[in-house]
């Protein structure tokens, strides 16, 4: 089976498992608990959030440990945005405001990007993490300090300064209070799919193979002629964009939202995510990042005990996929189904032709 094959089959699969999934969710959305039902929108931005970061990590190559910081930006201006349109404007359209405040925080998460990555992307390895998350602690201490109200059709911003006229939207370190509540479990699933065109046709198309040949081969790459610097922030700046749509989305489903929210642990997470479903495999971190989002809250019958039972599982499924005596017996595992399965073939093939003669 040729590579191209191989691709499509794994885009396929992808895209029918997620859909498969969003179509179980509604069937069977009547018999989950509360709190599961309350988990799936949090569970699509998680999935995006892990999705777009292993487009810089597995695919550009590059550590970035700012990624909840891309989450909060995209959080706070769908907010800014969905409030702003509301009260200045009034629309009542959710339908319109949602997908307006998810583009408004796709592209603000963008700019970001750009402005990050100029600087940041000229270093390298354990230097481009430790800047990223730097960079990623600044962004939450200036939105603490962000005041910004909708006055009419006017917006208007302060820092430090809370006596704004207007209805106030994002209220400094007490981030955003009375948010209208209209993110969707379809929108997510949307967003999901969007974000993975996105991200598999730009790992498939040419700019997506130059941004491999940057990671695999700095030196080969710059001396076939390929910008090293272009094509790693394209990579960057896409997945900041993604970011901030799953942050818009992610904001637009609380009530009440505050810039602590978007530590850096929240960075942790979606790498924990990226590692666990394999650095590079896409289909690994949507799979990794639905079943660590739900484990926390099926263990919380075991009350004091459930983070150390979660840590003890990651421990341990990250020695399973990453011990080669682990990774041998899957392998094995693999080559006898294989062969079960040629075997049966031949078997069949041999049937038909000894029924036709």
């Amino acid at each position: 089976m040729n590579s191209k094959k191989r691709k499509l089959i794994y885009n396929a699969v992808t895209f029918g498992i997620v859909i498969l999934a969003f179509l179980l969710c509604n069937i069977f959305y009547s018999d989950m608990s509360r709190s599961l039902r309350g988990q799936l929108i949090p569970i699509c931005c998680w999935i995006v959030m892990a999705v777009s970061l292993n487009l810089v990590i597995g695919i550009s190559g590059e550590l970035s440990l700012g990624h909840a910081g891309f989450m909060s930006i995209g959080a706070f201006s769908g907010i800014v945005v969905s409030g702003w349109l509301l009260n200045g404007f009034q629309m009542e359209n959710e339908i319109l405001r949602l997908i307006i405040a998810i583009a408004a925080g796709a592209v603000i998460a963008g700019i970001a990007g750009v402005l990050i990555g100029i600087p940041v992307l000229r270093l390298r390895g354990d230097y481009l993490a430790i800047v990223t998350l730097a960079f990623g602690e600044i962004i939450r201490n200036v939105l603490n300090c962000v005041y910004v109200s909708a006055d009419g059709a006017s917006l208007n911003f302060g820092f430090i300064d809370p006596n704004l006229p207007g209805t106030l939207l994002l209220n400094g370190p007490n981030g955003a209070v009375g948010v209208k509540k209209i993110a969707t479990f379809t929108a997510g699933f949307i967003l999901i799919i969007i974000t993975l065109i996105v991200v598999l046709n730009l790992i498939n198309s040419r700019t997506g193979r130059a941004i491999m040949a940057t990671r695999d081969n700095r030196i080969a790459a710059e001396s076939v002629g390929i910008n090293v610097t272009k094509y790693k922030m394209i990579a960057f700046v896409t997945s900041a964009a993604l970011a901030g749509m799953a942050g818009a989305l992610y904001g637009l489903n609380y009530s009440t939202l505050v810039p602590a929210k978007f530590k850096f642990d929240q960075s942790i997470n979606v790498l924990v995510f990226v590692v666990l479903g394999g650095i590079g495999n896409t289909l690994g971190s949507i799979i990794s990042a639905t079943v660590l989002t739900i484990l926390p809250e099926l263990l919380r019958s075991f009350s004091n005990y459930r983070m150390l039972i979660y840590a003890v599982l990651l421990i341990l499924m990250m020695l399973l996929t990453n011990t080669p005596a682990a990774k041998a017996f899957f392998i094995n595992l693999q080559g006898h189904w294989k062969k079960k399965a040629l075997r049966k073939s031949i078997e069949a093939e041999q049937g038909k032709g000894g029924t036709q003669s």
